[in-house]
Protein backbone atom coordinates (compact mmCIF):
# COMPACT_ATOMS: atom_id res chain seq x y z
CA UNK A 1 0.00 0.00 0.00
CA UNK A 2 1.23 3.73 -1.09
CA UNK A 3 2.70 5.28 1.74
CA UNK A 4 0.30 8.22 3.43
CA UNK A 5 0.86 11.37 0.61
CA UNK A 6 3.33 13.88 1.57
CA UNK A 7 3.25 17.87 0.56
CA UNK A 8 6.78 19.18 -0.47
CA UNK A 9 7.49 22.52 1.30
CA UNK A 10 9.20 25.34 -1.35
CA UNK A 11 10.28 28.57 -0.37
CA UNK A 12 10.12 31.13 -2.96
CA UNK A 13 11.51 35.01 -2.99
CA UNK A 14 9.66 38.00 -3.79
CA UNK A 15 10.15 41.69 -3.27
CA UNK A 16 7.34 43.69 -2.19
CA UNK A 17 9.45 46.98 -3.68
CA UNK A 18 10.09 48.68 -0.28
CA UNK A 19 13.53 48.45 1.39
CA UNK A 20 14.27 45.76 -0.82
CA UNK A 21 12.42 43.96 2.01
CA UNK A 22 12.28 39.88 1.22
CA UNK A 23 9.08 37.68 2.02
CA UNK A 24 9.16 33.88 2.27
CA UNK A 25 6.23 32.05 1.05
CA UNK A 26 5.73 28.71 1.85
CA UNK A 27 4.03 26.51 -1.15
CA UNK A 28 2.38 23.33 -0.59
CA UNK A 29 3.10 21.53 -3.83
CA UNK A 30 2.06 17.77 -4.14
CA UNK A 31 5.19 15.74 -4.60
CA UNK A 32 5.58 12.87 -7.12
CA UNK A 33 3.38 10.49 -5.24
CA UNK A 34 0.90 12.59 -4.86
CA UNK A 35 0.59 13.51 -8.72
CA UNK A 36 0.51 9.96 -9.83
CA UNK A 37 -1.65 9.00 -7.41
CA UNK A 38 -4.21 11.38 -8.42
CA UNK A 39 -3.50 10.35 -12.13
CA UNK A 40 -4.46 6.91 -11.20
CA UNK A 41 -7.70 8.34 -9.75
CA UNK A 42 -8.51 9.56 -12.90
CA UNK A 43 -7.81 7.23 -15.54
CA UNK A 44 -10.84 5.48 -16.99
CA UNK A 45 -12.94 2.84 -15.33
CA UNK A 46 -14.24 0.62 -17.92
CA UNK A 47 -14.75 -3.19 -16.67
CA UNK A 48 -14.73 -4.75 -13.01
CA UNK A 49 -12.76 -8.34 -13.04
CA UNK A 50 -12.97 -10.46 -9.89
CA UNK A 51 -11.14 -13.53 -8.52
CA UNK A 52 -12.89 -16.08 -7.20
CA UNK A 53 -12.06 -18.40 -4.01
CA UNK A 54 -11.91 -15.83 -0.91
CA UNK A 55 -12.55 -13.43 -2.92
CA UNK A 56 -16.17 -13.75 -3.67
CA UNK A 57 -17.16 -17.11 -2.39
CA UNK A 58 -16.02 -18.90 0.46
CA UNK A 59 -14.64 -21.48 -0.94
CA UNK A 60 -11.07 -21.42 0.88
CA UNK A 61 -12.18 -23.16 3.40
CA UNK A 62 -13.14 -25.78 1.62
CA UNK A 63 -10.09 -26.38 -0.18
CA UNK A 64 -8.28 -26.26 2.40
CA UNK A 65 -10.16 -29.44 4.43
CA UNK A 66 -10.15 -31.01 1.23
CA UNK A 67 -6.57 -30.42 0.67
CA UNK A 68 -5.51 -31.36 3.86
CA UNK A 69 -7.64 -34.52 4.63
CA UNK A 70 -6.19 -36.32 1.05
CA UNK A 71 -2.29 -35.18 1.97
CA UNK A 72 -3.03 -36.82 5.24
CA UNK A 73 -4.95 -39.66 4.45
CA UNK A 74 -1.38 -40.59 2.23
CA UNK A 75 0.55 -40.19 5.02
CA UNK A 76 1.84 -37.01 3.98
CA UNK A 77 0.43 -34.06 6.67
CA UNK A 78 -0.20 -30.48 5.06
CA UNK A 79 0.18 -28.41 7.75
CA UNK A 80 -1.58 -24.51 7.25
CA UNK A 81 2.16 -22.68 6.94
CA UNK A 82 2.58 -24.74 3.55
CA UNK A 83 -0.87 -24.55 2.52
CA UNK A 84 -1.00 -21.15 2.93
CA UNK A 85 1.75 -20.44 0.63
CA UNK A 86 -0.85 -22.45 -2.23
CA UNK A 87 -3.04 -20.21 -2.05
CA UNK A 88 -4.54 -18.42 -5.54
CA UNK A 89 -2.27 -20.58 -7.21
CA UNK A 90 -3.47 -22.93 -10.10
CA UNK A 91 -4.20 -26.42 -9.32
CA UNK A 92 -1.14 -27.69 -11.54
CA UNK A 93 1.25 -25.30 -9.08
CA UNK A 94 0.22 -26.22 -6.11
CA UNK A 95 0.57 -30.04 -7.30
CA UNK A 96 4.20 -29.82 -8.37
CA UNK A 97 4.56 -27.92 -4.90
CA UNK A 98 3.30 -30.60 -3.05
CA UNK A 99 6.20 -33.11 -5.07
CA UNK A 100 8.84 -30.39 -4.38
CA UNK A 101 7.92 -30.41 -0.37
CA UNK A 102 7.15 -34.24 0.03
CA UNK A 103 9.54 -35.77 -2.07
CA UNK A 104 9.06 -37.95 -5.61
CA UNK A 105 8.07 -40.85 -3.22
CA UNK A 106 4.13 -38.70 -2.77
CA UNK A 107 1.32 -40.56 -4.29
CA UNK A 108 0.32 -37.62 -6.39
CA UNK A 109 -1.90 -39.85 -8.45
CA UNK A 110 -4.10 -40.68 -5.80
CA UNK A 111 -3.85 -36.96 -4.42
CA UNK A 112 -5.77 -35.47 -7.58
CA UNK A 113 -7.81 -38.40 -7.30
CA UNK A 114 -8.96 -38.19 -3.91
CA UNK A 115 -9.41 -34.52 -3.14
CA UNK A 116 -11.79 -33.59 -5.68
CA UNK A 117 -13.90 -36.31 -3.85
CA UNK A 118 -13.76 -34.49 -0.67
CA UNK A 119 -14.09 -31.39 -1.97
CA UNK A 120 -17.50 -32.35 -3.38
CA UNK A 121 -18.47 -33.53 -0.83
CA UNK A 122 -17.92 -30.80 1.93
CA UNK A 123 -20.24 -28.74 -0.83
CA UNK A 124 -22.69 -30.95 -0.99
CA UNK A 125 -22.66 -30.73 2.97
CA UNK A 126 -21.73 -27.18 3.97
CA UNK A 127 -22.70 -24.99 0.42
CA UNK A 128 -20.87 -22.30 -1.24
CA UNK A 129 -21.15 -19.08 0.75
CA UNK A 130 -20.92 -16.08 -0.90
CA UNK A 131 -18.85 -13.43 0.89
CA UNK A 132 -20.83 -10.47 2.50
CA UNK A 133 -21.66 -7.22 0.24
CA UNK A 134 -20.99 -9.24 -3.31
CA UNK A 135 -24.70 -8.73 -4.73
CA UNK A 136 -24.80 -5.08 -3.74
CA UNK A 137 -21.46 -4.92 -5.74
CA UNK A 138 -22.76 -6.38 -8.53
CA UNK A 139 -25.62 -4.55 -8.43
CA UNK A 140 -24.10 -1.54 -8.21
CA UNK A 141 -21.97 -2.42 -11.22
CA UNK A 142 -24.92 -3.42 -13.46
CA UNK A 143 -26.29 0.20 -12.42
CA UNK A 144 -23.33 1.97 -13.53
CA UNK A 145 -23.56 -0.30 -16.84
CA UNK A 146 -19.88 -1.95 -16.44
CA UNK A 147 -19.16 -5.19 -17.82
CA UNK A 148 -17.60 -7.47 -14.82
CA UNK A 149 -15.35 -11.13 -15.20
CA UNK A 150 -14.10 -13.77 -13.41
CA UNK A 151 -10.13 -14.63 -13.37
CA UNK A 152 -10.08 -17.52 -11.37
CA UNK A 153 -7.01 -20.48 -10.70
CA UNK A 154 -9.45 -22.90 -10.67
CA UNK A 155 -10.08 -25.18 -13.46
CA UNK A 156 -13.41 -24.44 -15.50
CA UNK A 157 -15.32 -27.43 -14.14
CA UNK A 158 -14.72 -26.32 -10.95
CA UNK A 159 -15.65 -22.43 -11.38
CA UNK A 160 -18.69 -23.49 -13.32
CA UNK A 161 -19.49 -25.90 -10.26
CA UNK A 162 -18.74 -23.20 -7.45
CA UNK A 163 -20.56 -20.27 -9.54
CA UNK A 164 -23.83 -22.48 -9.80
CA UNK A 165 -23.88 -23.87 -6.49
CA UNK A 166 -23.18 -20.37 -5.23
CA UNK A 167 -26.33 -18.56 -7.13
CA UNK A 168 -24.43 -16.70 -9.55
CA UNK A 169 -24.76 -18.77 -12.25
CA UNK A 170 -25.12 -16.70 -15.77
CA UNK A 171 -23.95 -13.60 -13.64
CA UNK A 172 -20.80 -12.84 -15.21
CA UNK A 173 -20.43 -11.39 -19.05
CA UNK A 174 -16.61 -13.44 -18.90
CA UNK A 175 -15.04 -16.12 -17.33
CA UNK A 176 -11.46 -17.19 -17.85
CA UNK A 177 -9.88 -19.95 -16.16
CA UNK A 178 -6.40 -21.36 -14.62
CA UNK A 179 -6.65 -24.02 -17.47
CA UNK A 180 -7.40 -21.51 -20.13
CA UNK A 181 -3.75 -19.80 -20.05
CA UNK A 182 -0.56 -20.90 -20.70
CA UNK A 183 0.70 -19.47 -16.92
CA UNK A 184 -1.22 -18.76 -13.66
CA UNK A 185 -0.78 -16.33 -11.28
CA UNK A 186 1.44 -14.71 -10.08
CA UNK A 187 1.75 -14.08 -14.38
CA UNK A 188 -0.78 -11.69 -16.21
CA UNK A 189 -2.22 -13.87 -18.31
CA UNK A 190 -5.64 -14.56 -16.70
CA UNK A 191 -5.96 -11.11 -16.46
CA UNK A 192 -4.98 -10.17 -19.65
CA UNK A 193 -6.93 -12.69 -21.07
CA UNK A 194 -9.92 -10.99 -19.32
CA UNK A 195 -9.66 -7.64 -20.58
CA UNK A 196 -9.26 -8.93 -24.34
CA UNK A 197 -12.42 -10.89 -23.97
CA UNK A 198 -14.02 -7.88 -22.65
CA UNK A 199 -12.66 -5.61 -25.22
CA UNK A 200 -11.70 -2.92 -22.48
CA UNK A 201 -7.66 -2.72 -21.93
CA UNK A 202 -6.51 -3.35 -19.00
CA UNK A 203 -5.52 -0.25 -17.97
CA UNK A 204 -9.66 0.58 -17.02
CA UNK A 205 -9.69 -2.28 -15.33
CA UNK A 206 -10.09 -2.94 -12.16
CA UNK A 207 -9.39 -6.55 -10.17
CA UNK A 208 -10.20 -7.81 -7.06
CA UNK A 209 -8.35 -9.89 -5.60
CA UNK A 210 -7.66 -11.59 -1.58
CA UNK A 211 -4.46 -12.91 -2.39
CA UNK A 212 -0.57 -12.15 -3.46
CA UNK A 213 -0.62 -14.33 -6.21
CA UNK A 214 -3.62 -12.53 -7.44
CA UNK A 215 -2.86 -9.01 -6.78
CA UNK A 216 0.65 -9.50 -8.43
CA UNK A 217 -0.78 -11.27 -11.69
CA UNK A 218 -3.03 -8.31 -11.78
CA UNK A 219 -0.65 -5.64 -11.36
CA UNK A 220 1.66 -6.54 -14.24
CA UNK A 221 -1.50 -6.98 -16.38
CA UNK A 222 -1.52 -2.96 -15.97
CA UNK A 223 -4.76 -3.41 -13.94
CA UNK A 224 -5.44 -1.40 -10.64
CA UNK A 225 -5.52 -4.19 -8.23
CA UNK A 226 -8.02 -3.92 -4.74
CA UNK A 227 -6.85 -6.31 -2.42
CA UNK A 228 -9.32 -7.59 0.04
CA UNK A 229 -6.90 -10.74 2.46
CA UNK A 230 -8.99 -13.32 3.25
CA UNK A 231 -8.62 -13.85 6.68
CA UNK A 232 -4.55 -13.33 6.33
CA UNK A 233 -2.64 -10.42 6.74
CA UNK A 234 -1.44 -9.59 3.58
CA UNK A 235 2.53 -9.61 2.74
CA UNK A 236 4.65 -6.47 2.55
CA UNK A 237 4.61 -7.41 -1.44
CA UNK A 238 0.95 -8.08 -1.96
CA UNK A 239 0.24 -4.93 0.49
CA UNK A 240 2.73 -2.56 -1.79
CA UNK A 241 1.81 -3.91 -5.23
CA UNK A 242 -2.11 -2.82 -4.75
CA UNK A 243 -4.17 0.01 -5.36
CA UNK A 244 -5.81 -0.58 -1.93
CA UNK A 245 -5.66 -2.95 0.73
CA UNK A 246 -9.64 -3.14 2.18
CA UNK A 247 -11.40 -5.23 4.95
CA UNK A 248 -14.51 -6.08 2.60
CA UNK A 249 -16.32 -6.02 -0.65
CA UNK A 250 -18.52 -3.04 0.79
CA UNK A 251 -15.36 -0.81 1.11
CA UNK A 252 -14.34 -2.00 -2.62
CA UNK A 253 -17.61 -0.84 -3.80
CA UNK A 254 -16.98 2.54 -2.86
CA UNK A 255 -13.41 2.65 -4.27
CA UNK A 256 -14.96 1.85 -7.12
CA UNK A 257 -17.72 4.40 -6.82
CA UNK A 258 -14.64 6.95 -6.09
CA UNK A 259 -12.70 5.73 -9.39
CA UNK A 260 -15.86 6.14 -11.46
CA UNK A 261 -16.57 9.84 -9.97
CA UNK A 262 -12.84 11.30 -10.21
CA UNK A 263 -12.59 9.62 -13.67
CA UNK A 264 -15.88 11.28 -14.90
CA UNK A 265 -15.28 14.75 -13.67
CA UNK A 266 -11.79 14.21 -15.14
CA UNK A 267 -13.18 14.06 -18.11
Amino acid sequence: MREPERATEHHAECDDGSDSERLSLHLILPDRDEVSHNLIMQREVGAVVFDMDGLMLDTEPLYKVAWQAASAELGYPLDDPSYATLVGRPTEDCERELVRKFGLAFPLGQFQARWPELWYAEVAANGIRQKPGLLEFLAFLDAQGLPVAVATSSERQYAAFSLRHAGLDGRFQVIVTGDEVAAGKPSPDIYLEAARRLRVVPAACVALEDSEAGVLAAGRAGMRALLIPDGTRPSDLAAHSAFSVLASLTEARQVVADLLLNSRSAG
